[in-house]
Parts: structure tokens; sequence; C-alpha cells
């Protein structure tokens, strides 16, 4: 008897995927719970794992760049008891599957062969010590100083006709894919508000300090404030929490709040569900570890769909305001710049503040200007007055 193995679906808005490496081969003996292959979706790379045992009859489709949809076959399985044996290939100590997930991830990140490494793990098992050691021996031999160009006899100007080639991501398609829509088909409009942060970054400082003295691992950071504070303006006017649809205006249900993460491949939109209703220490403790499994490439799909709003920050590189692309079915994304010391006037008085400067992104059909100016002016309130949010 055979089974198929299917493209494995991995949530809405997800049909295609790359097979990166097969961990089991032909002729291998296959166990429920096995993992079989690793394949890139336009969000993470999961593991399609075994549901059944047997034997891995053939390998449908090749690890490469070729993107499979999803429901295709791309192996088969036998439990039947009287397939032969395959043919015994030459013997190697360091097959590739040999090798701990962990260590499959960053031998790929440091561009180590895993294949020439000897495991000093259980049995052989190349483990992450092994792959970091490996990275760590090429990053100590020096790269070879390229010859010097041999003059052209030619007095005419050469222009420049090879660059290298870098095959998109699955994730790169569907993150220029998705962009390109929203500018094209969602009307934007943008509002910009600065906002006074002095008595945050004190509320902070002394939160933080607080719990140092506690001895607790945690560290408040602005973009988890800058959650906290969102969910709750959203709360107080609840008409942003929307999607535009063709019949009819979508009202959500709840106040879930996507948070842009950078990663080596990409950004994610890791979403905090219910963020109105969550203490700023537990979404201190949920976006960390988003953040974690997100440069892993390890998120699920529950992790990252949904959300009625999106925030960005890019105030850590130092970046005083910018305009984000709404990130659809949303109706706005918000954009924070850096807190930086700028004049103000306080008390009719020139003197130094914190100031941070908030763009809003709307998309016009559900939010108008009235509206989005509401919201900001409620956001930029509990911002600079921050004390407010426990009373």
């Amino acid at each position: 008897m055979t089974i198929q193995v299917l493209m494995p679906g991995v949530g809405a808005g997800t049909s295609h995927g790359k097979i990166i490496q097969w961990l089991k081969q032909k002729g291998d003996k296959v166990s429920a719970g096995d993992i079989l292959a690793e394949v890139e979706t336009d969000k993470a790379v999961i593991e399609v794992e075994a549901f059944d045992e047997g034997v891995l009859q053939e390998i449908v489709v090749e690890a490469g760049d070729v993107e499979v949809a999803t429901g295709e076959v791309i192996a088969v399985l036998s439990n039947s008891a009287q397939i032969q044996p395959k043919d015994i290939a030459p013997a190697t100590d360091f097959p590739r599957h040999f090798a701990s997930p962990s260590a499959r991830r960053l031998a790929r990140q440091a561009d180590v062969d895993v294949t020439a490494l000897k495991g000093s793990g259980p049995g052989g098992r190349v483990v992450r010590v092994d792959v970091e050691a490996a990275a760590a021996r090429t990053a100590s031999v020096p790269a070879p100083t390229p010859a010097p160009p041999a003059m052209r006899r030619s007095s005419a100007p050469e222009l420049a006709t090879h660059a290298e080639q870098i095959p998109h991501s699955t994730m790169r398609k569907t993150i220029a894919r998705r962009l390109q829509e929203a500018k094209q088909q969602i009307p934007h409009f943008y509002l910009a508000v600065d906002c006074n942060m002095d008595a945050l970054w004190e509320m902070r400082a002394h939160i933080n300090g607080t719990l140092a003295n506690a001895g607790q691992d945690l560290n408040i950071t602005i973009n988890d404030v800058l959650v906290y504070v969102v969910a709750r303006t959203m709360a107080r006017v609840p008409s942003v929490n929307v999607r535009w649809a063709a019949d009819a205006m979508q009202q959500n249900s709840a106040i879930d709040i996507s948070v842009a993460v950078s990663t080596a491949k990409g950004l994610v939109t890791p979403v905090v569900r219910d963020a109105d209703r969550k203490s700023l220490g537990n979404i201190s403790r949920e976006l960390r570890a988003f953040v974690g499994r997100a440069r892993a490439g390890r998120l699920a799909p529950a992790d990252y769909e949904g959300g009625g709003l999106t925030i960005s920050n890019l105030g850590m590189q130092g970046i005083k305001a910018f305009a984000a692309i709404i990130n659809p079915p949303q109706a706005a994304i918000l954009a924070f710049g850096a807190v930086e010391k700028r004049p103000i006037i306080r008390d009719d008085v020139l003197a130094i503040g914190r100031v941070m400067t908030v763009t809003m992104s709307a998309d016009h059909r559900a939010i108008d200007g009235a509206l989005a100016a509401t919201f900001l002016a409620e956001l930029k309130g509990l911002l600079e007055n921050p004390y407010s949010l426990i009373v």
C-alpha cells in the first residue's frame, strides 16, 4: 500500500512552498512523527511530518527553488512489507540528514556544508557546536587577495555588465506582491503628529528599575509600551478597528495588534491578540517570544494571521519619521520614529524635550480624515499622559 505525502497548507493566503531539503532519502525507513523535509513558505520554514510508518519509496519533488502548490504530491511512502530494500549506496560517515534541526538551520545561515562535518553528538550526530566551530574556522581563514585587473589596450570606457543574481525567496515574492497590490488598490492618506514622550520615558525607566530590583528577567521596551497604548486607544476609538469589503464594512470584534518584525528574509507581522486586555508585562513577554521565533523562521500561521492594525517602529534605527504601507486587509498602519531630544515650548518657554513623530497611513475607503485625526489625538494624549491609563 502506498501513501502520498502532500505539500502542507499552512494558513490563509499561503498557496505555495519550496522544499529546502529532504531529511529522509529514498529507501529510508520512516516512523510516524519523523520529519521528512523542511519547506519554506512566504512566512516561515516549516517541517513536513510523517503521519504513517513505512519506507520512503519515492521523492517526487527534489529540494530546490521550484515552488510547489499546497496539496501537490511531493513524496510517496510504502508501508508494504514486501518492498525491496534500496541499493546499497557508498557509505559516508556524515550523511546530510544526520544533524539536529538547529544545526541545519545554523549551517544554512553560516554557509557551512553539514555533510563535511564530523558530529560530536550521540552516534556522530552533527549539533550546533559543530557548525559554530566550522563557521569560526572559516572566518579565521583570510580571504585571498584578488589579482589586479589586467590593463586593457582599448581607451574606450567600459560599463559594468555583470551583476550577481540572487533568487527571490518565497517570502520576498509574497511581500513584493502584497505591497504592490496595497499601493495600487488602497487609497492611502497620511497624518502625522509629534508626541512629547518625557512622562512616558520617565515612567518606563521607573518600571524597569522596579523590575530589576525585584530580580525579574523583564525589560520593558518602547515597542512594548506602544502596543499597550495603541490597544487602549483603539478601545476608545473603535471605528478605526475595521476592514474594507466590497459589500460592507467589517468591524473587528477583538483588538489584535500586528507588530512588524524585521528578519533576514523579510518583514513578518506577528499578532498580539486581545492586546487591550493584557498587561504591559504580558505584552512584553509575548513580543520577545514572537521576535525570537520570527527571526528563527518558526512562526506558526496562528501567530501572524489576522490583526486589526499594524505597528511599525524604526525609531531604533534613528529614523525621525516615515510613512508605512498598509498591510491588507487592514485599514491602517502606524509608523513610529525615534524618540529624540528637540526644542519644545513648555509654559511659553523654550525648552528641550523628548519628542516622537507618529505617522498614520489610513485607507480612505474605511477611515476618513476626521476619524483618523480623532484617533491620533487620543493616542497623543495617552502617550503624553501615560499615568491616565491606570486611573
